[in-house]
């Protein structure tokens, strides 16, 4: 059977004027937020879907917080696969809405996201449907390794990289990437917001760490425990694992609106504060590439909430 044609498209590399003047450094953002499914998610799970196709799947079935799912729930109306998202009771109207309307169905199961996973895998066995897990699996990986091949021919060798990690995919995928095109001693910094900073403490203790609660309005990154295999890519490569605010977070995602015109979700906010901020992680890079990972979970009404609930504006 021929292969499907991949569902992600390349996007932009923007040298960002005003990131690079906060941040005494020239900033290049990789613009994930641009692809027809929201974020980078596609890259993985589009392949993910695609090969399972290929395959003889015709259903889906996938957990998610948002990004995830609507990714799959993209994929699967453009491969005519039958999908099915597992929500948990966190995710907004709004990406359900959007999920839903790929025609997939969509089932809120659960607290956290760890229960909507658990629950995803008994509908995808007792159907027969192909699993699509949101950040655990080589296929997700690979198709992640794309954002590496692109940004090669787009700029020249950074200093650094930073992204934002919740359960790790991305991070693996981008890390399989650089070490590919010839930039592996480029350092990782892999940020995380402090309610939910499951991967720095896996580093802590040197193996994955299940937290026993999280909070943050990230809840993209909002997982307990991260993938054994970016714990694993630790110790081969220098990564450094940073955590910023949810304050921190959701100021970077106004300011980033207000110099790019592009709204993101609080989750790559937190990538952007590392920039807006001057994290001591990215010191003496004198070039970085971050990674704008985007997100459907955001409007202007959500992103005025955010400010609110986090006393950033008045409730007036």
């Amino acid at each position: 059977m021929t292969a499907t044609a991949p569902l992600h498209v390349q996007t932009p590399m923007l040298e960002s004027r005003d990131l690079s003047r906060v941040a005494g450094k020239e900033v290049f953002l990789k613009m994930e937020c641009f692809q027809n499914a929201g974020s980078y998610k596609i890259r993985g799970i589009g392949l993910f879907c695609s090969r399972a196709r290929d395959e003889g799947k015709s259903r889906l079935v996938a957990s998610s917080a948002g990004n995830a799912g609507y990714a799959v729930a993209y994929a699967g109306n453009r491969l005519g696969m039958e999908v099915t998202v597992v929500v948990p009771e966190t995710t907004s109207a709004e990406a359900k809405e959007r999920i839903a309307s790929e025609g997939a169905r969509v089932e809120v199961f659960g607290a956290v996201w760890d229960d909507a996973d658990a629950h995803g895998r008994k509908l995808a066995e007792a159907s027969g449907a192909a699993y699509v897990h949101p950040f655990d699996h080589p296929t997700l990986w690979e198709g992640y390794r794309t954002i590496a091949r692109e940004a090669r021919t787009q700029m020249a060798r950074p200093d650094a990289v930073v992204l934002s990690v919740g359960g790790g995919g991305m991070m693996c995928g981008v890390l399989e990437g650089l070490r590919e095109v010839g930039w592996g001693d480029v350092p990782l910094v892999a940020v995380e917001p402090e309610g939910a900073a499951s991967f720095g403490a896996a580093l802590r203790s040197g193996h994955v760490v299940t937290l026993d609660r999280i909070s943050t309005v990230a809840t993209s990154l909002a997982t307990r425990r991260v993938t054994a295999e970016a714990v694993a890519w630790a110790g081969r490569h220098d990564v450094r694992a940073v955590t910023v605010s949810d304050v921190q977070a959701v100021s970077a995602c106004r300011r980033f609106a207000d110099d790019h015109r592009v709204l993101v979700e609080p989750a790559c906010g937190a990538t952007l504060a590392t920039l807006y901020d001057g994290h001591p992680a990215l010191e003496g890079a004198r070039s970085v590439m971050a990674v704008v990972c985007g997100g459907i979970g955001v409007s202007m009404a959500r992103l005025a909430q955010w400010e609110r609930d986090l006393g950033l504006l008045s409730a007036a």
